[in-house]
Formats: C-alpha cells, sequence, structure tokens
C-alpha cells in the first residue's frame, strides 16, 4: 500500500507546479497584519495531492538547506513547531511561506519574520503572505523561496548562495542600513510611525509637527557646527583640554621633518594620523624611529589636510556610544594576530585565520572587517622581520594590527568616571549623539590611574558594533536614541482621526475637520475630494490616495489630521498610519466593489465577509484613543472588541440593547432621541443640540436620511477628543 501511494504521488509529481498568479504589496497595516507585507496568491495545482510527509527526502532536504527553520515554531508554538509540521505533512504554500522568511532572515534583511499560508475556496489556490520592509526584496525572496521549495520537491539541486547574494545585493542597494532599522523597530515597538524619506537613511519618525528626523546615527538635533569640530581633531583636542578632558598631547606638523621634530619633544613612542581622516586610515600608531615617522607622515599627508602627531597611549581601543549624555553602549578592540605553520605566507594566513571568519566581511550584518596589509601593517611586519610574503615559522604569532576590530562588547565594564568624561567630551563638542574613542590599558578604571586618554569624538557613529558585537551581549542603542528623541513619560500620540465605512466617510472626514479648525488647531485632511491643511487645498496625486496621505503627513505644520480610508484601500494598500487616537467606522456594507479581479479569490460575499476589512481601523487605535462605531449596524458593532482602548458608540435608536448594556457599563454614546442629539455616559445625559437647527439635517428628508450617521460620528469624535460642547454646538450650527 505504501508502494503505491509513493507511486501515485510521484505520477502527481511529474505534473508538479508553483505558479505565483499575483502579489500585491500592502504598505501599511492590512487585514494579515500591522506591518507592511507581501500578499501572493499561488496555485500549486497537483501539489495539493502531494503533502510534505509523501514526498521521499523533502524534510532531509530542506533542513539541510535552511538549519535556521529549527528557529521557527509555527501553530505548536515551540522551537521546531514547522518542522514538526514538516514531518506530519503540510502543503507547499505553508512551506513557501517559511522558506522566503528564512531566506530574508538569511540575507539580514530587516523586518517582523510575520507570515501566513491560507487556502482560498479554488482547490489549491492559496494567499501567502509575509512580511516585508522593501517590496522588490521580499518580492526577490518569495521567487527564490518557490524555486528553492520546487527543487526540494523535485529532488534537484539548488544555487542556495547564489540566491543569497541576490537577496543580500537588493537588501543592500533598497533597504535600511542596520543602525537606522534598529531605531525604526524600536519606534515601531512604541507605535511611533517611520517613514523613509529618500532611498538612503533619512526618516521621519511622528507626522506633522510632532516629526523628528534621523540620518544613521545623526537627529535633527545634532548641530551641523558640532559635526564640523568633530572633523577637525585639531581642533576637537583643544576643546576638550580646554574642558579638562584627558587627551593625548601633540600637534599639527608641517612636514615629514616637524613630525619628527614634534615627536622627540612629546617623547617617543608617538601617533600620527590626518587632521581629518576618518575610518582609520593613514593612522599609524607606537612609532619609534624618524625612519617610520617620515615614513608614516607620507601616506597620512594623503588622507587628510594636515597631519597630527600625539603622545602614543598605551592600551587597547574603546568606542563608547553617548546619546544625550548618557553612556548607551560600549566595545573595545582585538589586536589581529596570525600563527604561523611554516608553509603559509603572512598574506595566506591571515585569509585562513582571520578573515574565514564569517564575523568579518563588508555586509552590513558583519562587525568585524576583513583585514588586509594596508601601509600601517607592513610597518607593524616590518619591526618584526617579515612582510606579506613571508612564511612564518611553526608556532610563531604575528601580529598584523595592533588595534582597530572594535566590536567586542564591554558595556559593563566601564568604569562610572570614565562614563562621566566620555559625557562631557560629547557635550564639549555639542553632539547629542557620538562615538567616543578612547584608548586606556583598563575600562572598568578611571583614566587618571591608567594613563588613558580621549583620542576622538565622532558624529554620526556607527552603531553595528553594539547592535550585533563580535562577542559580548547586544545593546539595543535603537531603542536608546528613539528614547532620547521621543522620552516615554512625555509622548502622546499624534492626534490623527481615521474614517472609514461603506458610506458617509467623507462627509464624516469634512465635518471633523470643520469642529477642529474651529478649536484653533492647525489641520490637515485627506479625503476623496482631495487634501487640505488648513484652507488650501494642496496639489494630489490621481493615481493613489495612499500615497496623497503621506505626503499630508509629512507636513510639518499640522497638530492633527483627518483621514479617509475607504474598504478597496484597506484590502489593496494598507492604511496610510499605523496608529490613529481616534479610528470611526460608519457602517460594513458589500458593494460591487468587492467583485472582480482586484479583489478575486478572497470570496467575498455578504457584508459580514467584509468585517476582517474594516476592523483594520479599530485594530491601529492606540490605547489611549477612542473606537467610534455604528451601533445599528451589527456588522461594525462586532468589531468592538478589537478595539484596545476606549469606545463610544452611536445610535438612533437610544432603547437598543446593544446601546443600554454599554451605558450600564458607565461607558460613552452619542444618541438621537426625539430629535435631540444627546451625549450619554452611565446614567447621565447632556442634551447638545436640536437636529432641527443643524443646516446639515434641516434641508429635507432626504438630506436628514444621509447625513444622520456622519453627524453622530463626528460628534462622538469631537467628544473623544475633549472638545467644549459649547465648539461642538456651534460648529454643527456653521456647517
Amino acid at each position: 500500500m505504501h508502494l503505491a501511494l509513493n507511486s501515485e504521488v510521484c505520477r502527481l509529481m511529474n505534473k508538479r507546479d508553483m505558479v505565483i498568479k499575483s502579489v500585491v504589496y500592502l504598505r501599511g497595516p492590512n487585514i494579515w497584519t500591522y506591518y507592511s507585507a507581501l500578499e501572493a496568491v499561488v496555485d500549486i495545482g497537483d501539489l495539493e495531492d502531494c503533502p510534505s510527509n509523501l514526498v521521499p527526502g523533502l524534510y532531509e532536504r530542506l533542513v539541510a538547506w535552511l538549519p535556521s527553520l529549527i528557529e521557527h515554531r509555527c501553530s505548536p508554538g515551540v522551537r521546531g513547531g514547522f518542522l514538526q509540521r514538516l514531518q506530519t505533512g503540510t502543503w507547499p504554500c505553508h512551506i513557501l511561506e517559511h522558506v522566503t522568511l528564512a531566506l530574508q532572515d538569511l540575507a539580514d534583511v530587516p523586518g517582523h519574520g510575520f507570515g501566513r499560508a491560507r487556502e482560498t475556496e479554488t482547490r489549491g489556490v492559496y494567499k501567502v503572505v509575509v512580511s516585508g520592509w522593501q517590496e522588490e526584496v521580499t518580492r526577490a525572496a518569495l521567487y527564490a523561496g518557490r524555486d528553492l521549495v520546487m527543487a526540494a520537491i523535485e529532488d534537484q539541486p539548488y544555487d542556495l548562495e547564489a540566491a543569497l547574494e541576490h537577496i543580500k545585493e537588493l537588501s543592500q542597494d533598497l533597504c535600511l542600513g542596520p543602525s537606522t532599522a534598529s531605531m525604526v523597530l524600536a519606534a515601531e515597538d512604541r507605535n511611533i510611525p517611520a517613514v523613509r524619506l529618500n532611498q538612503g537613511n533619512l526618516i521621519q519618525f511622528d507626522y506633522g509637527k510632532q516629526q523628528r528626523r534621523i540620518w544613521t546615527a545623526e537627529t535633527d538635533q545634532t548641530s551641523a557646527i558640532a559635526e564640523t569640530i568633530s572633523r577637525d581633531k585639531d581642533l576637537t583636542k583643544s576643546i576638550l583640554e580646554a574642558c579638562g578632558v584627558p587627551i593625548p598631547q601633540g600637534r599639527a606638523v608641517e612636514n615629514a621633518h616637524d613630525a619628527w621634530e614634534a615627536a622627540q619633544d612629546l617623547g617617543l613612542p608617538v601617533v600620527i594620523k590626518p587632521v581629518d581622516g576618518n575610518h582609520g586610515r593613514g593612522v599609524f600608531i607606537n612609532l619609534e624611529t624618524q625612519q617610520e615617522i617620515e615614513a608614516a607622515y607620507a601616506v597620512a599627508v594623503d588622507e587628510g589636510s594636515g597631519v597630527l602627531v600625539e603622545r602614543f597611549i598605551r592600551g587597547n581601543e574603546h568606542r563608547l556610544l553617548i546619546v544625550n549624555g548618557k553612556l548607551a553602549a560600549a566595545a573595545k578592540g582585538q589586536a589581529a594576530l596570525v600563527t604561523g605553520d611554516g608553509k603559509h605566507t603572512i598574506n595566506e594566513l591571515i585569509a585562513l585565520q582571520i578573515n574565514s571568519d564569517p564575523r568579518r566581511g563588508r555586509g552590513e550584518g558583519q562587525p568585524l572587517n576583513p583585514v588586509r596589509i594596508d601601509s600601517a601593517a607592513r610597518l607593524e611586519l616590518k619591526r618584526q622581520g617579515f612582510d606579506a610574503e613571508s612564511v612564518v615559522p611553526a608556532g610563531c604569532e604575528v601580529l598584523i594590527q595592533r588595534n582597530g576590530n572594535v566590536a567586542f562588547d564591554c558595556t559593563d565594564d566601564v568604569h562610572p568616571e570614565v562614563a562621566v568624561v566620555a559625557a562631557l567630551a560629547a557635550k564639549a563638542v555639542g553632539l547629542d549623539i557620538a562615538g567616543i574613542d578612547l584608548v586606556c590599558e583598563d575600562i572598568s578604571r578611571p583614566l587618571a590611574e591608567t594613563g588613558g586618554a580621549i583620542v576622538e569624538v565622532n558624529a554620526g557613529p556607527g552603531l553595528l558594533m553594539h547592535l550585533k558585537p563580535a562577542e559580548g551581549q547586544p545593546r539595543d542603542v535603537g531603542k536608546a536614541i528613539v528614547e532620547y528623541m521621543f522620552p516615554p513619560a512625555d509622548y502622546q500620540t499624534f492626534p490623527l482621526i481615521g474614517v472609514t465605512g461603506s458610506s458617509g466617510m467623507t462627509q464624516v472626514t469634512q465635518l471633523v475637520f470643520h469642529l477642529l479648525k474651529l478649536s484653533g488647531l492647525d489641520l490637515g485632511l485627506s479625503n476623496s475630494k482631495g487634501v487640505w491643511v488648513g484652507d488650501r487645498r494642496m496639489p494630489t496625486s490621481v493615481s493613489s490616495r495612499w500615497s496623497n496621505t503621506q505626503r499630508l503627513l509629512l507636513n510639518c505644520q499640522i497638530q492633527a489630521a483627518v483621514v479617509e480610508t475607504d474598504g478597496m484601500q484597506l484590502l489593496t494598500e494598507g492604511l496610510d498610519y499605523i496608529k490613529c487616537l481616534v479610528g470611526i467606522v460608519t457602517d460594513i456594507r458589500f458593494s460591487d466593489a468587492f467583485k472582480g479581479p482586484a479583489v478575486a479569490y478572497h470570496n467575498f460575499e455578504t457584508a459580514s465577509d467584509l468585517i476582517k476589512i474594516y476592523r483594520t481601523q479599530i485594530d491601529v487605535i492606540c490605547q489611549t484613543g477612542t473606537g467610534v462605531l455604528n451601533a445599528d449596524d451589527p456588522n461594525v458593532a462586532a468589531i468592538a472588541e478589537y478595539c484596545e482602548g476606549l469606545l463610544t458608540y452611536f445610535s438612533q435608536d437610544p432603547q437598543g440593547a446593544l446601546i443600554t448594556a454599554h451605558l450600564a457599563a458607565g461607558k460613552r454614546a452619542v444618541l438621537l432621541d426625539s430629535d435631540e442629539v444627546v451625549l450619554a455616559q452611565g446614567e447621565q445625559r447632556t442634551l447638545l443640540c436640536s437636529v432641527t437647527t443643524l443646516p446639515i439635517l434641516s434641508a429635507s428628508q432626504a438630506a436628514r436620511h444621509e447625513n444622520m450617521v456622519p453627524v453622530l460620528a463626528s460628534v462622538a469624535a469631537a467628544w473623544a477628543l475633549n472638545l467644549p460642547l459649547d465648539l461642538i454646538r456651534s460648529g454643527l450650527r456653521s456647517y
């Protein structure tokens, strides 16, 4: 029986295929997740009859190619959960989901690791959803994942290394760098929106007047003057010295002869480096002879606009990250050495013993740089009687780099006095975020005891050494920077009012916009009629309301925003924002808009099928915010359970069972009661106004029927925003 079954599987596999029929990029919170994601429709055809447990060797091939799949917990909820599913039997699209995520992870693509694979009503057709910050990169991972899964099913070779290299190259070209990504992830953990402003690492956090910007590890508060000072090492030293910060004594020199004279005055050994160099280029340390000093000068002079000679400080190199006057992390360097074997040259030993370390490389996920024989290394080798092509006797250690490789965490070892001195150095230069380069023999002791000194102050410091150290505990420095920009105790969600539903949304947004303008706020509005900042209509793109709203939220003038989002945008693009203070759902009705190719395979047939679309608006309400829902629509009322904030119903049936229970719990509702708009909370009732006094409702019976829901919803939103009742009343009568 087993042989017969395998024979049938093999027959089906001869007609195998996995076709990606369509791909949609959801740029904001959507029906699947709070994050941007790629949604693919995948047709596996006859592979529907070939679960993983019936394909010989499939499990073994996948585990051999992607051992990291052991970390995927999947539905069992335990480490190795996905592999359990592979063994007991799961389908190709579920495998594709996990393989796509694994490929992104192996390629160091930043993201959230969210994935889903769901059947549609069409046999063999699935929705595969994976989170992805960058559309092209995740799309490449999806197609590479499809090829890998098919190769595993067919027992064919697969060039995993080439696939990963392609995804890595795309990621490095298109995705945020790891330093910036750490800050974006930290912001998202606190529901602070992050918007990428260019193809590089320029990011806006939050919206409107609350916005802050970062560019790698520089913020909008990083002084241009301070950055210029930090690039001039001689000027930096003079400022630090004036503030009492220990520095190596030294001076700028005019030529090689002057460098030798300065070295003699300071006392040997010395350090020679460019006045304004970076990344350690042209830096020579522990120089003791005139020949070494003159040779070092000849290299350093080409790396900057001048040359410094400094007293050599004995000890190890350290990098201390200072954020807003506090130590956030620290790392130390290690000397790079090789051990001779009597067979290989030093160049070959470097390749075999140092650069073979997977932690070394030029990739953004590798904390250690490759070691090469540069001018400083040649000088170091010459001192030991070698050159790059020397074959070193067996067992003989050869020093290649005395310092560098600053990627070994030592945060917990830093003496408090050392941290204070580093913070003073950053403040003296004027940097809010600084990388302080410090040399000492023991970071756990005060500098006065060890003779240590601060040798450089750097603006825009790299964070990778702290995020992913070669050894030691990773430090969440992205979180430290975000908390500096947005102190948790002071932060408040940007007042964004989001409106969705099947009808009446545009009227709601315009009425809420009108009420808020009376409060004196500088406002933005994005709805189906256009985009406004105050009374000024802004240029818009007809191609996408999503992009129009994004442009509005980048505007530094606005103190609050009102945004309309229809159901089709929620389904095909996602929300324009990640959190709102007030979320309104007017009604949920089925229409022809939810038919056709744009929504194929969603299988919408009734209004209740649309609940999962419109609940997205309620999902993004912050805990301090308010959901405003139509209690008269059972489909809208059904999403109330997803609101993390307060809940305000509006209703034209003040005696309805839902309203009665809601008020009995002491909660709020806006009611139409005998032609009166009433604010109700618990047993308390406050008459707001008569509908006969409102122009928007009194024109005709048709106008009243069409606009009653927008009026009640707008009043509920204004009440949630604590607008004075007189202002709400006046606004309704003047609209």
